[in-house]
């Protein structure tokens, strides 16, 4: 399925550049009940580190954001309850965290109202598009030769102007690997209206995408070929 596709080149993407400041790789998810707070820590540092740089996009704020989950996790930690559920509750901790920062730095989480969304950017559909514009007449994989235009940095790019209301449900299911229903407790929103976050953020990436490829020159419409 291409939104399957679209999915894994993003988290491809995204994933390459989200390295950790420790450099501590991948370790196991497993985490044994009662484990002390700094081998948790240590155990989620690096995805951690990738969510709060997909949540700032800056890396000083990221690592900045970093240490302010740690401090309120370990905290609270004594208060964890299933210790099975510690890669959520830090993703919580860090979603709450984020939005006191920003709030405190005079940088409001963007939000759109309902009624200023665009209804056509909500009805586009980039395997349609791409299917009509055909830019690779050629080719025996027309959507996956589109998605292969694209560098690491490109993809970056499109995903951090989404908004961020709309961005958080991707980074949360697409990257991390959360279910809806997981996704829709971090961000404490009724899961309904997580789905629709997430329906809405596919939608303004795979606008973003082919907007990108015209105005960077990757694909040539048919309005261009006109004389």
């Amino acid at each position: 399925m291409f939104e399957g596709s679209v999915s894994e080149r993003v988290a491809t993407a995204l994933e390459t550049r989200a390295t950790g400041p420790a450099g501590l790789g991948t370790p196991p998810l497993e985490v044994l009940a009662v484990q002390p707070f700094a081998d948790v820590a240590r155990i989620h540092l690096d995805r951690l580190y990738g969510f709060c740089l997909r949540l700032t996009t800056d890396r000083s704020d990221a690592e900045d954001l970093v240490q302010e989950t740690l401090i309120r996790a370990m905290r609270s930690y004594d208060g964890l309850r299933d210790a099975s559920r510690v890669k959520g509750w830090l993703f919580a901790i860090a979603t709450n965290a984020w939005r006191d920062l920003s709030r405190a730095r005079g940088r409001a989480v963007r939000t759109v109202s309902m009624d200023g969304i665009d209804p056509d950017g909500d009805e586009f559909s980039l395997f349609q598009t791409i299917a009509m514009e055909d830019p690779f007449p050629y080719s025996d994989e027309l959507h996956l030769d589109f998605l292969r235009l694209f560098h690491d940095e490109d993809i970056a790019a499109v995903f951090g102007s989404i908004t961020p209301v709309f961005r958080l449900p991707l980074i949360l299911t697409v990257i991390h690997g959360f279910s809806c229903k997981e996704a829709a407790t971090i961000l404490e929103v009724p899961l309904g209206t997580l789905l629709s976050r997430l329906h809405r953020g596919r939608k303004q990436l795979e606008r973003g995408l082919w907007d990108y490829a015209v105005t960077n020159g990757l694909v040539t419409t048919t309005d261009e070929e006109r004389p």
